[in-house]
Parts: C-alpha cells; structure tokens; sequence
C-alpha cells in the first residue's frame, strides 16, 4: 500500500479514463469497435482491419492526434462519436472514485481533472457520470495543443493553474504520463495498476501504485495539508 505523505500534498491533479472512470470503455472501443466497423465499411476481414488499424495508432501514439476524435473521423472517415454512442452503456465510473473524490473535498485540498481525452470523449463521460458534480476544474489537454507525454503541457498547465510542484499530487495510469510528470517536477505520483476492470492487475515498480483509493481515504482525511 503506497503511503504519500498527505501533510505535503494541497493539489491534486487527477487523469480520467483507467484513473477515475473504468478503462474498458476505450479499449473496447478502439480494439473491437473501430476494427469492426472498418472492416464492414471497406469488405476487408477482422484481421485486416486490426492490422490496418494498429500501424495507424502506431503512427500518432502520445501525440494530439492520437487522442483527437477529429482527426480519426477524418482518418476513418467514421463518425467517431456516433460510434462512441452506441456503447455509451460502457461508460462507467470505478466503484473506489467517488469516496476517493470525496475525501479529498472535505479534506479541503484542491482536484483538477486534467486528461488527454478529446473535449467531445469528455463531455460525453461527464454526461454519464457526473464527475463534474465532484472536481474543481476539469481540464482536456487539447486546450494547449499538447499531451501530457510532453513538458510543453505541464510548463502550460503550470501557467493557468499555478499550482506548486511541490505540494502537488498526480494520479495516471500511464507510467509514461507520470515520468514526463516526474521530470517537470512535480513531487507527489500515484499510479493506478488496475485501469481496465477486465484486465489483470498489473506491476508497477517505477511508481507507487494503487488498485483500490479506499485504502487512502484515513489518511486524506486525518493528514490535512500542512501549509
């Protein structure tokens, strides 16, 4: 269990999809779906499909456009969100999330949702589950032009929020995302091992790692930040 010191901690800045909402959503989306349907749209097989599919994420993977409905719905020439739609039932919220979101409000810090996701993918995820209701500041990176895989992203994030690297917490589920985090300078990092409910758990070593917020909820609550 990952112990963080708590009385260091007043920000925190929070991924959504595999961190706060459940992961299968997107991975069944873009590994089942999308094939399918470019396999029905151009009469090619399953395989191919999948194959043709692959190379195309390889080409954009931690770049804006690998996160960017636009671009995909020009690339595919696919309505990515009608698509989106007609798994919408997926869409879920982990069940540690919420008192995890909870514990932090009342123990006064600040949560600032910061994702990757396209401002479409994150309108339509706070449609269902509210998380809007539950953070201060809900933030798509498309905002800046930049990932989180890129310092570019946290030098701008830094500017709009002002938050202190130091008394700062981020939570991923990418070890990627949390080592370009890390370089920047931000002193606090929490990695989820379970992002996908249909998945094993995995191992992380490079980061403190947590399957499960509840196991943190004590010590939010009775470690306020020591200003």
């Amino acid at each position: 269990m990952p112990m963080l010191p708590w009385t260091q901690i007043n920000t925190v800045l929070l991924d959504m999809d595999g961190t706060l909402l459940d992961l299968h959503f997107d991975n069944h989306f873009w590994m089942e779906v999308v094939p399918q349907k470019i396999a029905q749209n151009r009469g090619i097989s399953l395989h191919q499909a999948k194959e043709y599919i692959h190379q195309e994420y390889q080409k954009v993977m931690g770049t804006i456009n690998w996160y960017c409905l636009d671009y995909w719905a020009d690339r595919l020439d696919m309505n990515i969100m009608e698509a989106k739609r007609e798994i919408e039932h997926l869409i879920s919220i982990r069940p540690d999330t919420l008192p995890f979101l909870d514990a932090l409000h009342k123990s006064g810090r600040e949560v600032v949702l910061v994702t990757n996701a396209h401002p479409d993918s994150l309108s339509l995820k706070v449609e269902h589950t509210k998380l809007d209701s539950h953070i201060d500041t809900l933030i798509s990176t498309h905002e800046f032009g930049v990932t989180k895989e890129s310092q570019l992203l946290w030098q701008r994030l830094h500017k709009r929020l002002g938050f202190d690297p130091k008394t700062t917490l981020f939570v991923d589920d990418s070890v990627n995302i949390l080592q370009s985090a890390q370089d920047f300078g931000i002193q606090h990092l929490l990695a989820v091992s379970n992002p996908d409910s249909q998945e094993e758990i995995r191992q992380i070593d490079a980061f403190p790692a947590v399957h499960d917020y509840r196991v943190l909820l004590n010590d939010i609550i009775e470690q306020p930040f020591n200003s």
